[in-house]
């Protein structure tokens, strides 16, 4: 087997399966923490990889819409993974390609880094992932020389992929203290089971409510009130996403229209980091925010806004403003806070008094 100095590789996302268990519905396309599935596995792969391509077979311009190669099986009939995987070695010019699932949203960030140690240290003909207790078989590194071979293997009407894998000498690449990283969903209850495990490493809690209900003013009337309680805070809010917190005319303003992707200002008092999004994260998840905190001397964080997350929520409710409750239908809100009393199962607080809301919230803390 010759190998290059310096392989190029091509990340291939499998997205052109007919999704049965998810009722037909295409599984990259379904929302995960507000995005579509297979951006996850889009910005974890990108980084790693010499280019990238998308495999599917239906929706084919929503998938366009990434900005990435999409290729559709040159086999007809759905014949899986090992289709995809066929299709892409005949549409890329590198050395290799690096395939994932679409349904993975933890996908490791070494991925590409060890398949091709593991394959290049054990001669090896194929890598394949492996998470301590069994193969993963569609996270392979194959390189684009077998392509008559497998074209033969799926003409002869064959489509298991692990049968087609036993025919070589394989790498089993070690990914065993990365379990999550093979996490795949299935059915729709998946993705809200998992977003609700999501940890976190210290409490969140949300305040959900319609415009005009006061969710700003509620909080700087409560963050006082918990530092009272050495209880130390950070907030995440959500902004329209034309909001600017510099000044046209400063150096940093002027430094960010130049070009620059990212600005930290800092000085004894205050600290701030300004980073231009692409234009498709203008509207970023919790899950990209809450790492950018410095959570070693917080003890919760507040967020306002961001009312689809799956996270615990507070409802803010005013029956004045005539807007439908938020919590029949969300079942991620724990309690209401109202300036009226109402007939309702969950636990309720009186939207102006202040200290009973943090009271609350302190109990949140402690019971973790």
């Amino acid at each position: 087997m010759n190998i290059s100095s310096n392989p190029s590789i091509t990340a291939v996302i499998l997205a052109g399966g007919k999704a049965r268990r998810m009722g037909g519905d295409d599984k990259g396309l379904l929302l995960y923490q507000q995005r579509p599935l297979i951006h996850c596995a889009i910005d974890i792969l990108s980084r790693q990889v010499d280019s990238l391509i998308i495999n599917a077979n239906r929706n084919i311009e929503q998938y366009q819409a990434f900005g990435y190669p999409v290729i559709s099986d040159s086999i007809d009939g759905f014949f899986g993974p090992l289709a995809g995987m066929l299709t892409a070695i005949q549409s890329v010019e590198t050395d290799y390609i690096l395939t994932a699932p679409c349904d993975s949203p933890n996908i490791s960030s070494q991925l590409r880094q060890r398949m091709m140690e593991t394959l290049l240290s054990e001669q090896a003909d194929i890598a394949v992932a492996h998470d301590g207790v069994r193969l993963q078989p569609v996270f392979c590194l194959i390189p684009c020389h077998l392509e008559d071979d497998l074209a033969a293997y799926l003409k002869q009407g064959d489509r298991k992929i692990d049968l087609w894998l036993s025919q070589y000498k394989l790498a089993i690449v070690d990914f065993s203290d990365q379990v999550d990283s093979f996490i795949n969903f299935n059915n729709p209850d998946d993705i809200v089971a998992y977003s609700k495990t999501v940890q976190t490493p210290v409490p969140v809690l949300g305040f959900a409510a319609f415009s005009g209900t006061g969710k700003t003013t509620l909080l700087r009337q409560l963050i006082p009130k918990l530092k009272e309680k050495n209880i130390t805070v950070a907030v995440i809010k959500h902004a329209h996403h034309r909001f600017d917190i510099d000044i046209p005319g400063k150096d940093s303003y002027e430094i960010r229209q130049a070009g620059a992707n990212q600005v930290l200002v800092s000085s004894s008092r205050l600290m701030a980091l300004m980073e231009v999004q692409t234009e498709e994260l203008q509207n970023p998840c919790l899950a990209d925010l809450i790492p950018r905190l410095n959570c070693n001397n917080i003890d919760i964080i507040l967020v306002e806004g961001f009312k689809h997350e799956v996270i615990p929520k507070i409802e803010l409710y005013r029956p004045s403003l005539a807007k439908p409750l938020l919590h029949p239908d969300d079942h991620s809100i724990i309690a209401i806070a109202s300036d009226e009393t109402l007939t309702t199962n969950i636990e309720q607080l009186n939207l102006n008094n202040i200290d009973e809301i943090a009271d609350y919230i302190q109990q949140f803390i402690i019971k973790g």
